[in-house]
């Protein structure tokens, strides 16, 4: 396999990587938020359960951005094993 093709393949991995971790953290985000903000599951949303909704999601958001960046820090400065 030529270095074209390897660097193909590597970005088509990653691709489905990024894929897999996206749906990880949304079927997360949306049960643990559900679980915590919906009471009284009905056609709509209160306007209580949608702001617990959304502060639950910024939340979850929060903590990944932060993870993320703590982790490429450490990658980054040569502690890849972390």
């Amino acid at each position: 396999m030529d270095s074209q093709n390897s660097e193909l393949v590597k970005q088509q991995v990653q691709a489905e990587l990024a894929n897999a971790y996206a749906q990880e953290f949304f079927t997360t985000v949306r049960e643990k938020c559900f679980a915590k903000c919906i009471t009284k599951p009905g056609p709509s949303l209160s306007s209580g359960e949608a702001t617990c909704v959304s502060r639950c999601t910024d939340r979850y958001v929060d903590a990944t951005r932060m993870i993320s960046g703590v982790v490429l820090q450490a990658y980054s400065s040569g502690q890849g094993g972390v």
